[in-house]
């Protein structure tokens, strides 16, 4: 029976197949443009809701408060900024390097002068002063075995004389007698040197024992603690960052006193000896008495000032370093301008950043039932960080003094103090 043979032909791909059609081309491109308007649509949305947010979120404004003038008497001249700062203030260190075995003063101790503040390990300095003393001590002894030998050959020595004086004994065992006298007294003289040498071995080792112990230079109060127990101390800054350089903080709080920055235009209206205000930001409401101790005679170019020195006539336990403290500085008003006609007076001080201008007019924004008041003043003399004001301002009016530069009149606000 033949056998029939089959040959199997390979099917065509058909390309056909694969082609888009028309509608499907337009059905696709139909949703590529939805998606691409959607996300313009989030992207203006997410625009409009900040900008919203923004227009809706009330401006964070700091205030301050209209003074009243002082009412005859001495005037203010001038007002300055500026901060309590101690005369006597010094970082207690060590004057050698090594590690803390006891600390004995914490932040706020009141210490008198030469009060032990605190140790360092003094192993390695007493085993210096020990071998000095050692060294004394076995000098003193040798002086002590030379000076036995001594006597023995002076007695030597004296009986030599003798015989050579008899014509027993030769010139040559005299000569030998002497010599072993005189060399004797040398080395007492050298023993003697060797313990002075020793003795100052001692102080220097015993220099270094003391070094082991930090005491209060002078009376004060411990404003920082600078170390623990175990650290390491030197008087230089070394050990990449891990060894202190100083043990404590001590200030003088009898040596309080304010250091002013005052503008070189003014600094004509302040003289040694002008009677002042000093009033502390913490105590708004009980000034100092106070008097200009120095005007440093030194500008600085960058901040175009000159620093004052003002002392408090009484110091109080309020008075804390590195407060905030206003100075306004007075003086009397002048014989000849009592009989004269006198100005407008003013009704009230503001600082000069609470004035704005616009169009060669001056106002400020006041702040009432969390709103922006704008409001017309009038001007009058300058007082440095303050401005006198004539009229359109009361005293206690609070004052915008920082914030937003475009605010409007009425714009809700929120207040915060400096």
């Amino acid at each position: 029976m033949a056998t029939m043979a089959t040959t199997s032909i390979p099917p065509k791909h058909d390309l056909g197949s694969l082609r888009i059609g028309e509608a499907q081309r337009k059905s696709g491109n139909t949703g590529k443009r939805i998606g691409i308007a959607a996300g313009v649509l989030l992207v203006l949305g997410a625009v409009g809701f900040a900008g919203f947010a923004l227009r809706v979120r009330k401006p964070v404004v700091e205030v301050a408060v209209a003074t009243k003038p002082e009412a005859g008497g001495a005037i203010t001249a001038l007002n300055a900024s500026g901060y309590v700062t101690p005369r006597r203030r010094a970082t207690i260190a060590a004057k050698i390097t090594g590690r803390v075995t006891g600390v004995f003063f914490d932040e706020g101790t009141r210490v008198t002068e030469g009060q032990l503040l605190a140790t360092l390990d003094d192993s390695d300095a007493q085993r210096a002063l020990a071998s000095a003393k050692a060294d004394r001590d076995s000098a003193r002894a040798a002086i002590e075995d030379y000076q036995v030998q001594l006597r023995n050959a002076n007695i030597q020595l004296k009986r030599a004389q003798d015989l050579q004086a008899a014509g027993v004994q030769t010139q040559e065992a005299l000569d030998n007698a002497r010599t072993a006298a005189d060399s004797l007294k040398a080395k007492i003289d050298l023993a003697r040197v060797q313990v002075a040498a020793a003795e100052a071995r001692i102080g220097e080792a015993q220099q270094n024992v003391d070094n082991c112990t930090i005491r209060a230079p002078f009376a004060g109060i411990v404003v920082s603690k600078d170390a623990q127990v175990g650290e390491m101390v030197s008087p230089i800054s070394a050990g990449g960052g891990f060894t202190r350089t100083g043990i404590a903080t001590i200030v003088d709080m009898n040596s309080n006193e304010v250091e002013v920055d005052v503008n070189e235009s003014y600094i004509a209206r302040v003289q040694p000896g002008q009677k002042c205000k000093a009033t502390l930001d913490a105590y708004p409401d009980a000034p100092y008495d106070a008097k200009v101790r120095t005007v440093i005679p030194t500008a600085d170019r960058q901040k175009a000032t000159v620093k004052v020195r003002v002392s408090f006539d009484k110091l109080d336990s309020k008075i804390l370093p590195d407060m905030g403290v206003k100075v306004a500085f007075l003086e009397e008003e002048p014989p000849a301008a009592k009989g004269k006609a006198k100005g407008p007076e003013p009704v009230a001080f503001i600082p000069k950043s609470a004035v704005r201008t616009d169009a060669n007019a001056s106002y400020v924004f006041l702040a009432r039932g969390g709103k922006a008041e704008r409001r017309a003043v009038k001007l009058g003399e300058d007082r440095g960080t303050e401005v006198a004001v004539l009229a359109g301002v009361a005293p206690g009016d609070s004052l915008v003094v920082k914030g937003q530069e475009n605010l409007r009149d009425g714009q809700e606000i929120e207040t915060a103090h400096p």
